[in-house]
């Protein structure tokens, strides 16, 4: 029974070593009860998000081989007394765990400074319109369906509405433990073709729209920005917000004048605190900017540049003449086209961060 092997190869150390990390979570409860620890804040920060993460992936690792434990009892006692339903019961759950376990060895590798953070998704509708307008609030949608399957929070921090439809742009928050790991291979050009909703004459339209995933760094992370490189203008908020943001101009926006780089921030009524979080995502930007230059640095120029550059297609969804979703790094495909656009990505993610993880380590 082949999923046997492979869960026991992943849960015997090669991927987590279960003594080295719990003697580093007691070292740091250990750190944490040191009130000398409390008076550098960002230190404490520190140390308790990596308390969090250590006591979370122990807690999964324990699950993972209690569920083998139990499923392999389950096997030997139906394999003694040849009941073969109790046998095709642990079968299903030696299959089970060991796509879960597909999943956790993939995780393991998601180990760059950056991977375990909340991230920034911002999506622009591609030239085209209403039609491209639609199909950014699709992708909006489809990302939210994604992050709160995995029971993730988001938050809208900018949106731009179309004029008759769908959104020029919108800015999302999703945080949770290893958001940015996940989506970090999202950043690219999604093309959608469809008969159009839009079109009175029902023809078939391509449309695009443009992802980009960027990682919300913290205070221990210093990124220098001097005043004179920004242009900083407030408008009115466009979206949902109540009389007082439509009535005041308490958006901000942001450009960083050296790198070209724009940020948007309309989530707060105060204008104060807009900019506040428009400088922190400004922050990220620039932050992420400097992770794909190292990137590049250290793989093929050629490879790299085709897998992370801004208006690069990485995906078409065709609803018309046909359905399939297929990514065009990978050759992934799905038939499954709406439950797709509900979020259902997983596959595209996985392969795309064993790809990426694979090129990393052949690279080196």
């Amino acid at each position: 029974m082949w999923p046997i092997c492979k869960i026991r190869c992943v849960l015997s150390g090669g991927f987590f070593d279960w003594d080295v990390s719990l003697g580093r979570l007691n070292e740091l409860n250990f750190a944490a009860e040191d009130p000398a620890l409390w008076e550098d804040p960002a230190r404490a920060q520190k140390v308790m998000q990596e308390r969090s993460i250590l006591e979370t992936e122990l807690g999964r690792f324990k699950t993972y081989t209690q569920e083998l434990d139990d499923a392999l009892a389950l096997l030997e006692m139906a394999t003694s007394e040849g009941d073969e339903a109790s046998m095709n019961e642990a079968e299903g759950l030696l299959q089970d765990l060991a796509k879960r376990i597909d999943i956790y060895q993939l995780e393991s590798l998601l180990s760059g400074e950056a991977d375990a953070n909340d991230c920034y998704l911002e999506i622009h509708a591609g030239a085209g319109g209403t039609e491209a307008q639609d199909w950014a609030e699709m992708l909006s949608r489809l990302y939210a369906r994604w992050a709160e399957a995995h029971r993730y929070k988001v938050e809208v921090f900018e949106e731009s509405p179309g004029e008759e439809a769908g959104l020029k742009s919108i800015t999302l928050k999703i945080s949770g433990f290893r958001a940015y790991g996940w989506l970090k291979t999202e950043s690219g050009v999604h093309r959608l073709v469809r008969i159009s909703p839009f079109d009175a004459n029902a023809r078939r339209h391509t449309s695009f729209a443009s992802v980009w995933v960027y990682p919300v760094i913290d205070d221990t992370i210093h990124i220098v920005i001097e005043e004179k490189d920004l242009r900083i203008d407030t408008y009115r908020a466009s979206g949902a917000g109540g009389q007082h943001v439509n009535k005041t101009e308490s958006a901000i926006r942001i450009t960083h004048l050296p790198s070209g780089i724009v940020v948007q921030c309309q989530t707060d009524r105060s204008q104060h605190r807009n900019r506040a979080i428009a400088m922190g995502m400004l922050r990220s930007r620039l932050y992420e900017l400097e992770l794909r230059k190292r990137e590049e640095a250290t793989a093929d120029q050629a490879s790299s540049k085709a897998e992370i550059g801004w208006g690069h297609q990485i995906r078409s969804y065709v609803l018309q003449p046909y359905q399939m979703v297929k990514d065009l790094r990978t050759g992934v495909e799905k038939s499954n086209a709406q439950g797709v656009l509900d979020g259902d990505i997983d596959a595209f993610l996985q392969a795309a961060l064993s790809l990426k993880l694979g090129n990393s380590t052949s690279s080196k």
